[in-house]
């Protein structure tokens, strides 16, 4: 029944216009302000470990923010999934920094695209999709009744999505080596064991080696893109960026820690549109205690 009524509300949604689903958002987002529920807390702690510097008072309203963008990022993915690709993609009003991008596909080793979860990612992926036809990473998901309905979304531009798996990370080897480009999303907690902790905030965070080991073994330029959210219904800015030198490293642990420096730096160009109601710090150093309010949910 839940997948279902998903699915009901994301074609529902799909039909309305941009300004209006983030009206609606704002909603959303003034009601997970008010009411106990998991994203806030789990915001509220995150942005205390991350903006120690800002007064009480900043936290909540960083904390405000941030709770309003992501009743935004809820009302506007039927839309985002379900549109015609190409209109989608007329909501980007403007792009930074491709040129970076263009002159790495002129180098011939390959392009790893790297999307954090920062503002409109569905966007800043469709686009990827269209213009360099990516291979990704995914993880199969808690709903498997809604897997196709994804899939055939974040794939109607072009292309591809493998499993994260041993043969998923074989394909992005193939890709890279044959010049073409591979994306992933470099800021959610790897499998337990495939990680290693590294400072994100200047916090321990259990995080991924894939994208080091990768950018090291295969030399391919790395370069972030993000997709900011623009107020009042006005649409998209896509940004892309180079990524710190350092993820080139041989050693492992200066590549995940310039990771997750260049997922700082591109969150502190608009912080309040970083999904901090993600778990980021979920998994802890040994003796560390578990950081975030038990709530079922």
């Amino acid at each position: 029944m839940r997948p279902l009524l998903i699915k009901y509300m994301l074609y529902l949604c799909a039909w309305l216009p941009l300004p209006l689903l983030h009206g609606l958002g704002w909603l959303v987002g003034w009601g997970l302000i008010l009411a106990p529920n998991r994203s806030r807390d789990t915001t509220a702690v995150n942005i205390a470990l991350c903006w120690p510097e800002l007064t009480i008072a900043g936290q909540r309203g960083l904390l405000r923010a941030s709770l309003r963008e992501t009743g935004k990022t809820i009302m506007e993915t039927g839309a985002l999934w379900l549109r015609r690709g190409e209109r989608t993609l007329g909501l980007i009003r403007r792009i930074e920094g491709e040129s970076l991008v263009e002159g790495a596909v002129e180098q011939g080793r390959g392009l790893i695209l790297v999307t954090p979860h920062l503002g409109a990612w569905e966007v800043a992926g469709l686009y990827c999709a269209a213009r360099y036809n990516i291979t990704c990473l995914y993880r199969p998901l808690k709903m498997p009744e809604l897997e196709e309905l994804i899939q055939t979304a974040r794939t109607r531009m072009g292309g591809s999505y493998v499993p994260a798996t041993a043969q998923g990370i074989r394909i992005l080897y193939k890709t890279l080596a044959r010049g073409d480009t591979v994306a992933m999303l470099p800021d959610q907690e790897p499998q337990a064991g495939t990680g290693m902790f590294a400072p994100f905030f200047g916090v321990p965070a259990y995080s991924m080696v894939l994208l080091g080991r990768l950018a090291s073994k295969t030399a391919a330029p790395v370069i972030f893109v993000w997709c900011e959210r623009l107020s009042w219904g006005r649409g998209y800015h896509l940004n892309f960026s180079l990524a710190h030198a350092a993820v080139h490293s041989t050693s492992l642990e200066a590549a995940v820690a310039a990771t997750n420096q260049t997922v700082e730096d591109c969150i502190r160009e608009c912080p309040e549109q970083y999904q901090w109601s993600y778990r980021r710090f979920r998994t802890r150093p040994e003796g560390e205690p578990f950081l975030y309010t038990k709530r079922p949910g």
